[in-house]
């Protein structure tokens, strides 16, 4: 399963590397800060391989990044560890074919004129339009 994730790149740990028995290997782990429902909330990925550490390379802490990953998980000694693995590194907005570090910034969004404005039919309600009897001294409410 693939998933997407856009935030901002909050920590770039150093790249780690070493030689195993398929050859020579290279990662490194980042810190994603996004935005989960009303809070804020962080993501550690590794990226694995060069390629990988080349592409999160082009990008600086505090830049905003969409991150493209598996989510993998292995056993090691009687306990699980889970692994956010990036296969796509690319700006926020950007589009899919194009790993562009910067985009452009955007020109905040007019505001609407009052002639531009939707037209309302209906008058806003008041207080008397409420059904309250206060004569009758009884309660609709169901507790």
């Amino acid at each position: 399963m693939t998933l997407d994730l856009e935030g901002r790149i909050k920590t770039k740990l150093p790249a780690q590397g070493g030689t195993s028995a398929r050859g020579a290997w290279v990662r490194q782990d980042f810190v994603v800060e996004y935005q989960d429902g009303n809070f804020m909330s962080e993501a550690c990925f590794s990226a694995w391989g060069q390629e990988r550490v080349d592409e999160l390379a082009r990008f600086q802490e505090g830049d905003s990044v969409k991150v493209s990953f598996n989510v993998r998980a292995r056993e090691y000694g009687g306990r699980w560890y889970n692994d956010l693995r990036v296969w796509r590194l690319s700006a926020a907005g950007a589009p899919q074919a194009q790993t562009a570090p910067r985009v452009a910034p955007q020109a905040a969004p007019q505001a609407v004129q009052p002639s531009q404005a939707p037209a309302f039919t209906a008058p806003a309600p008041t207080i008397d339009d409420m059904p309250i009897d206060i004569g009758t001294g009884e309660d609709d409410l169901p507790f």
